[in-house]
């Protein structure tokens, strides 16, 4: 009998809880820099994820945790781009 396939499971960097990687937004920081929401999980650079709540975003933001995972810096205005961002994917904009 063929073992289970495991299920990639990933920690929301706002609320520390593990889900699974599909139940997650990715957030990126790209080589050119730039911090970007990566909906089809295969940006290349270096990943960090959050759950789809603007709690879990703002708490990841607030506590430093998201330039601690992204190993580095967040651009200017790219927190903001970010929770506009959210705020459009929250209320079916994409």
């Amino acid at each position: 009998m063929p073992k289970a396939r495991r299920l990639p499971q990933r920690t929301c960097l706002g609320c520390r809880e593990i889900h699974g990687k599909r139940e997650l937004w990715r957030i990126v920081r790209t080589a050119q820099g730039e911090v970007v929401f990566d909906p089809s999980g295969k940006l290349a650079g270096r990943g960090a994820y959050v759950c789809p709540k603007e709690e879990c975003v703002r708490e990841a933001l607030r506590g430093k945790r998201l330039e601690k995972a992204l190993r580095g810096d967040l651009p200017e205005g790219a927190a903001q781009r970010l929770l506009a961002e959210l705020a459009s994917r929250l209320s079916g904009g994409a």
